[in-house]
């Protein structure tokens, strides 16, 4: 594994001040999330957020809504069918986590996925789509940085990643990586920038101090360090998108 795959820091977080603006829509069966840039602008561009195992939840709508203010078409889709998991999940055992990580393999995610890209480029015309992967949705990213389906890649604190899925990227990938981390720790991110180096493929890993997983979507934002970081990495994204998509 390139990441490993998801502990306890996983399943909590905090959630964050804010109205989500955008609107629930179904895409061939999915439901969906969107936010729409403002303007009068042909939308030509897209951000697909991957999201963590909260799915569509408060955090990742704001999120999508914060692309969309930066000029993108933003969706967030249900990757996971309804089963989010809530934050408290870890502290009381209410589910069980591998049974619903079997659930939630490739086998099932890929196709959803599969499902909004085609949405995108065959029923809305997009040209370029970026995928914006949060922890759970990191490896996500990386597996669909391929010809005709993801155009570049962003993910923040990913898990779950194989060194062959990121071996197989066609695609400019970049990585906000929290210092404190026991999913993408820091024997895997020097093993994950070598094989970066070795894809030949424009990539970017920015290293967070202070911070832990989970920073970029559900930190604690009381705490200024975390609020800077959480800021920062989205600038990270939004600068690699900007250059690449």
């Amino acid at each position: 594994m390139a990441s490993n795959p998801p502990g306890p820091c996983c399943f909590t977080g905090f959630k964050h001040e804010g109205t989500p603006s955008g609107s629930q829509e179904l895409i061939d069966g999915v439901k969906t999330y969107i936010a729409r840039p403002q303007g009068d602008a042909i939308e030509k561009k897209a951000v697909i957020v991957i999201s963590d195992v909260f799915g569509v939840s408060h955090n990742s709508m704001l999120l999508a809504d914060d692309f969309a203010a930066n000029g993108y078409l933003a969706l967030l889709p249900d990757l996971l069918e309804g089963e989010n998991l809530p934050l408290d999940v870890f502290e009381t055992g209410s589910v069980d986590i591998p049974s619903w990580a079997a659930r939630h393999s490739p086998a099932q995610v890929d196709p959803i996925l599969d499902k909004i890209v085609n949405y995108l480029r065959s029923n809305q015309s997009i040209e370029r789509i970026a995928g914006a992967g949060y922890c759970f949705g990191g490896k996500y990213t990386a597996r669909f940085l391929k010809e005709g389906k993801l155009d570049v890649g962003y993910a923040a604190h990913p898990s779950y990643i194989t060194f062959e899925e990121l071996e197989s990227i066609e695609k400019p990938f970049s990585i906000a990586a929290a210092e404190i981390d026991h999913i993408f720790t820091r024997d895997l991110r020097h093993k994950s920038e070598d094989t970066l180096i070795g894809t030949q493929k424009p990539y970017q890993i920015n290293l967070f101090s202070g911070v832990a997983h989970g920073f970029a979507v559900r930190g604690d934002l009381t705490k200024s360090l975390n609020r800077f970081s959480k800021e920062q990495a989205f600038l990270q994204a939004i600068g690699w998108f900007n250059e690449y998509l």
